[in-house]
């Protein structure tokens, strides 16, 4: 009953995008790029929408998997696109809908090839329709009503599994794994925290053990986060790590000012690592949320850096996954300030009320 409950009370919210800054609020540092960024993500956008197969997938590295679509739908939202008008509305509208086809019966959202398992699809895919709901056509919002309060429900069972203090509060790759890691962890807590900004009712409770999972996989001394451990791929995983804290009320606090820090002491030896480009996404989200020198630092270094990666179709390759997964992280990666997307408003009211 309880679970039901929940299910109808997400189902009947009103999920609704923050609202967007104006361009001209746009950050000081961003400003001084924004000319050699914005043809960039243009391009990038055009390519992502020239390769899209006409059932909504991509081709390449788990282009038939959810998680994919969810990433390149956010891609444009990102840049202030909307699935109800303009060049890509039906770029975005192809990736809504093969995420909403390819839904199981117990909410999970899931396709084809998911590399590491399907939650790592699902809560990209979740993340994606929470961030998108609100800005659709009646007949698709009505679908995502019913679907993304399935797929919510579906990651706070999968977090309630029974598991040693380790990994309690976390998430891995199936819904039934009884072990955890930060990487998808982090995918699942953006989930539950868009949707909480968009008004469903997802428990404090769980979004409280998910911070303490992070905390306990946070190396205390130097700040970083690993992967299941201390500091296992943590120039890659400690932007996630901060990115978490930040967005979950522990803005500006000691774990994030150290996280912050450890950042800032490698970025730089980021290019080349096994996931590059997933570090690099998370660093300049989680360095703008913390603002200040770090955001200032990082994100000149980024654009220095991956403009004139850019291949001449628009594209960036990841040896990690793909030119379609790469195209898409990168860009997401530079539109972080533009704040089109509600899980990238500088916002600390998700905690603040209780139910």
């Amino acid at each position: 009953m309880k679970h039901f409950l929940l299910i109808v009370s997400l189902a009947a919210c009103a999920f609704t995008p923050v609202p967007c800054v104006a361009q001209e609020e746009l950050d000081p540092v961003f400003a001084e790029w924004q000319d050699r960024v914005d043809p960039a993500v243009e391009k990038a956008l055009d390519y992502l929408s020239r390769v899209q197969k006409p059932d909504g997938s991509f081709p390449e590295n788990f282009g038939e998997s959810t998680g994919i679509p969810a990433l390149v739908g956010m891609t444009f939202l990102s840049k202030g696109h909307l699935p109800t008008e303009g060049p890509f509305a039906d770029t975005i509208n192809r990736c809504i809908d093969f995420i909403l086809k390819n839904q199981k019966p117990d909410g999970l959202f899931h396709k084809g090839h998911a590399g590491s398992g399907p939650m790592y699809a699902h809560n990209i895919a979740t993340l994606f329709l929470s961030e998108v709901s609100g800005m659709c056509d009646p007949t698709r919002q009505k679908k995502i009503n019913v679907s993304l309060p399935l797929a919510l429900q579906l990651i706070l069972r999968a977090q309630a599994v029974k598991k040693d203090d380790r990994n309690r509060g976390g998430w891995r790759y199936h819904t039934g794994s009884q072990d955890s890691d930060t990487s998808c962890s982090g995918w699942a807590l953006m989930a539950l925290r868009s949707a909480k900004l968009n008004g469903a009712a997802v428990p404090n409770e769980a979004i409280k053990e998910a911070v303490d999972y992070l905390k306990r996989h946070q190396h205390k001394k130097k700040g970083c986060f690993g992967y299941t451990d201390y500091e296992d791929h943590a120039r890659s995983l400690t932007g996630m790590g901060l990115l978490c804290l930040e967005l979950c009320g522990e803005h500006g606090k000691p774990e994030s000012i150290l996280a912050a820090d450890y950042v800032m002491k490698t970025y730089r030896e980021l290019p080349g690592d096994q996931f590059e480009f997933y570090g690099n996404y998370y660093n300049a989200q989680g360095t703008f949320q913390i603002g200040g020198r770090y955001w200032n630092e990082y994100a000149n270094w980024m654009y220095e850096t991956y403009l004139k990666k850019q291949n001449d179709d628009g594209s960036w390759n990841s040896s990690e996954a793909g030119r379609i997964y790469g195209t898409a992280i990168m860009a997401l990666a530079f539109t972080v300030p533009y704040r089109q997307l509600p899980i990238y408003q500088r916002d600390e009211t998700v905690d603040e009320s209780e139910e």
